[in-house]
């Protein structure tokens, strides 16, 4: 399998589209609405484009990432942090290690570009393997109601969530 992870451009979206459609048709948890997510924030000053990734296997979109600026408010301030959202393989190409290869892509170029943590909503059983922990480790909660074993945050440096608990602020386009 030739497998090249590379930053998504234009001539991507349509099967970008598509791949994310098809990986979250039988999730139970989801609205079934994350690729229409990603077409608003591709639009949105939250959007970074080196952080919108492919997975691309024989000029076929296999995997996606996401990783959109947010923002976490305390008493001390604002603090700048990235939402995963969403990480998506194509059912043809899942359980081969693609999406694990985007997450690790992610935060890579996510540290090089200076940001320092990132917080998801995901599956407990998948995202700690990555280094993340719950949210509420950190003193961080979420704006709407989701079990603390979903609500999960990771930190790209060293002490990259010292001093920072507060509540994720995420764009309006995740809630309209």
């Amino acid at each position: 399998m030739n497998l090249i992870i590379r930053q998504e451009t234009k001539n991507d979206y349509l099967q970008v589209f598509n791949l994310i459609e098809q990986a979250f048709c039988n999730e139970p948890f989801s609205d079934h609405r994350e690729q229409y997510l990603v077409e608003k924030l591709r639009k949105s000053d939250t959007f970074v484009p080196e952080l919108s990734i492919v997975a691309e296997i024989e000029k076929e979109i296999a995997g996606y990432l996401l990783l959109s600026r947010i923002t976490i408010k305390n008493k001390t301030g604002l603090h700048p942090s990235l939402a995963l959202a969403p990480v998506a393989v194509k059912p043809g190409f899942q359980k081969q290690g693609i999406g694990t290869k985007l997450i690790k892509e992610g935060h890579k170029k996510a540290a090089f570009l200076g940001y320092k943590s990132v917080i998801l909503l995901g599956h407990n059983e998948y995202y700690p393997r990555f280094g993340y922990k719950n949210a509420s480790f950190f003193g961080i909660s979420l704006p709407f109601d989701v079990p603390d074993e979903n609500a999960m945050a990771i930190e790209l440096v060293k002490n990259g969530l010292k001093g920072v608990s507060g509540e994720v602020i995420y764009p309006k386009e995740f809630f309209e």
